[in-house]
């Protein structure tokens, strides 16, 4: 019995080794699939705008050295500065010494256009702590060539940027001649004088802020102040370098020389397009950069490797428009000679072509994407959807001095009024806005938005850059609609939609404007064609407006001016009521409409008016 016994006893013995191995090796497999989750939790949780800080960091969290990691992983995630990046596992983990596991992954970085794809294959180290899998950090795990003490850096040399340029090949933007001024305390004798000079700049330079920056700086330290264009850094040349500390140094950069609100800037430091067409197609004008990513030294920035290196770069494309220089010359020099903030836009009515397009001031090209109430300027929309349905230029409708639409009265431009026997061309001629708001039963939301788009107006044409069409919403009250016929109230258009409702009159037929003639073309917009009979009308309206209304102003500039005046009343920034001044039209022997819109005060024909003649005449 007990020979039996002891047989029973080893092969129960034997049996539990055998579990015990079995489930060894199970729990192995266990922990290879734990490991492998936390390499891929760590690979998903690192930030894509990872910082120094480890709190920040969820990734440096699953490491053994979270500061370590934090660090590493911020310096190579703002040096290389990814636009996009794969990180992911690509194999089972295997046991390695120690009782550790390792984990390999596929990294894929777009570095950019100079190299969209640089990918190659690493390892995550794991290791128990405190009974979880936790990556044991080593700078290897981002990059098998990283080692303490080094990081990646991707370089780039970039080819010179496209020019943007007008319909006859002239650079509108391209390399331009700068000075960059600063302030050397040390040498710094007379700083009032210095102020004084800054000041005179007319840079926009905030002087308190610039001598509070002074103050802190160190005596051998060069303080920046601003950087100018060659032409205004000549101007005051002779006041810059009449004082002791102020420093100048010359360099070069990529400029806007015409049509600076719609060509936009380059950033200076990053070499980018900021603003405009430079930021719009800013691909295209950079063209594609010689990129290589190399092993760095951390602490001193000097290449020890280079890892990857694109194909090689390629220069960008020149961009060309349809502006005119003497058209877009013109409009500016108009501009330039009076106070106001404004624009002008200017069209070839037969094709499309954008000729011009002025902003004062250039931040931004108001002369296409501002989107403003356009007065009665608006009055050839309106007028056309009367005409449209019946009425006769010989209408007898009225013009009183007020109308008064529920509660809100209505007036004419210093309340004048004509009388009861006043025809729609006299209405129109001397722009009389109670004439088309106590006939408002004739034309409704249809037929007005009808009449809008026949002109363009409200089509959504972008001409490729984001211009605006304008919008003449459906009316949401009797005074909206009242407003809406004097182009107040929601209707809104800018400058180049509403030389397009000029050009519209002037070509029989509304065509989308055209900025980028190598552009793919837009699908044509508007309604359905005016009539001729509207069309002749309309001519024959706006020509009296100059030779016996209210765009007189135009009666003797070259060619035969067509035109409609506008005041457009609007809400400033404290909300007091003030004007923008405009004036739209055309010349018929030029195949040129335009468009003038002055911000904040005056009139159509007393302020727009005169910038328009003077665009005008500077055309000859």
């Amino acid at each position: 019995m007990r020979g039996k016994q002891i047989r029973i006893a080893g092969g129960a013995a034997l049996g539990l080794v055998l579990l015990a191995g079995v489930l060894f090796w199970l729990l192995r497999g266990d922990d290879g699939d734990a490991a492998q989750q936390r390499a891929g939790e760590f690979l998903t949780a690192w930030p894509e705008d990872a910082t120094e800080e480890d709190d920040d960091n969820p990734a440096a969290a699953l490491t053994d050295d979270p500061e370590g990691a934090a660090s590493l992983m911020a310096s190579v995630t703002r040096n290389l500065d990814p636009e996009g990046r794969d990180l992911r596992v690509s194999g089972e983990s295997r046991a390695v010494e120690g009782g550790d596991r390792e984990v390999p992954y596929t990294a894929t970085w777009n570095l950019g256009p100079g190299l969209p794809e640089w990918s190659y294959e690493a390892t995550v180290r794991l290791t128990r702590v405190d009974g979880d899998w936790a990556v044991r950090w080593d700078p290897a795990v981002i990059h098998p060539e990283l080692s303490e003490g080094t990081t990646l850096v991707r370089r780039e040399e970039r080819p010179d940027r496209a020019p943007v340029l007008a319909a006859g090949g002239e650079e509108l933007a391209g390399v331009g001649r700068v000075w960059s001024l600063s302030i050397w305390p040390a040498q710094l004798e007379d700083p009032d004088a210095a102020w004084e000079a800054v000041e005179g700049l007319d840079a926009g330079v905030d002087v308190e802020a610039l001598q509070a920056r002074v103050e802190e700086a160190d005596e051998d330290q060069a303080v920046p102040v601003v950087t100018l264009r060659d032409a205004d850094y000549e101007e005051h040349r002779d006041a810059v370098e009449a004082v002791e500390g102020l420093q100048t140094a010359e360099g070069s950069r990529t400029l806007a020389f015409e049509a600076r609100g719609l060509v936009g800037g380059v950033d200076s430091d990053t070499g980018e397009g900021s603003s405009g067409l430079q930021a719009l197609l800013d691909a295209e004008l950079a063209g594609v950069p010689t990129t290589e990513v190399v092993l760095a030294d951390r602490e001193t920035g000097a290449a020890v490797e280079t890892l990857a290196a694109g194909e090689g770069g390629g220069p960008g494309e020149p961009l060309r428009t349809t502006i005119e220089l003497d058209v877009q010359r013109a409009a500016e020099e108009a501009l330039a000679d009076q106070d106001q903030d404004g624009s002008i836009a200017a069209l070839r009515p037969s094709t499309g072509e954008i000729l011009a397009l002025a902003d004062q001031p250039s931040d931004y090209a108001r002369s296409a994407q501002g989107q403003y109430a356009p007065g009665s300027g608006f009055k050839i929309v309106t007028t056309a959807a009367l005409l449209e349905g019946g009425a006769t230029a010989e209408d007898v409708l009225g013009c009183a001095q007020f109308a008064n639409v529920d509660g809100r009265e209505f007036h004419n431009q210093n309340e004048f009024e004509l009388g009861d026997d006043t025809t729609l061309r006299e209405a129109f001629v001397r722009s009389c806005n109670t004439t088309f708001i106590e006939h408002r039963d004739q034309v409704g939301d249809a037929e007005l938005i009808g009449a809008a788009e026949a002109f363009g107006i409200g089509t959504g044409w972008e001409a490729g850059f984001g211009a605006f069409s304008g919008r003449v919403p459906e009316f949401d009250s009797d005074t909206d609609h009242a407003a809406s016929l004097i182009g107040q109230g929601r209707v809104e258009a800018g400058p180049l939609a509403m030389a397009g409702v000029a050009a519209t009159v002037a070509n029989g037929e509304f065509r989308v404007p055209v900025l980028l003639p190598d552009a793919e073309p837009e699908e044509p917009a508007g309604g359905e064609k005016l009539s001729e009979e509207t069309v002749d009308t309309l001519r024959t309206l706006m020509r009296e407006t100059v030779t016996d209304g209210t765009a007189s102003v135009l009666s003797d500039v070259p060619g035969t001016a067509h035109a409609k005046t506008g005041t457009a009343e609007v809400a400033d920034g404290e909300g007091e009521v003030t004007t923008n001044a405009w004036i739209v039209g055309y010349d018929a022997d030029n195949d040129l409409a335009f468009a003038v819109m002055l911000l904040d005060g005056g009139s159509g024909g007393s302020h727009a008016g005169p910038v328009a003649a003077a665009f005008l005449d500077n055309l000859g």
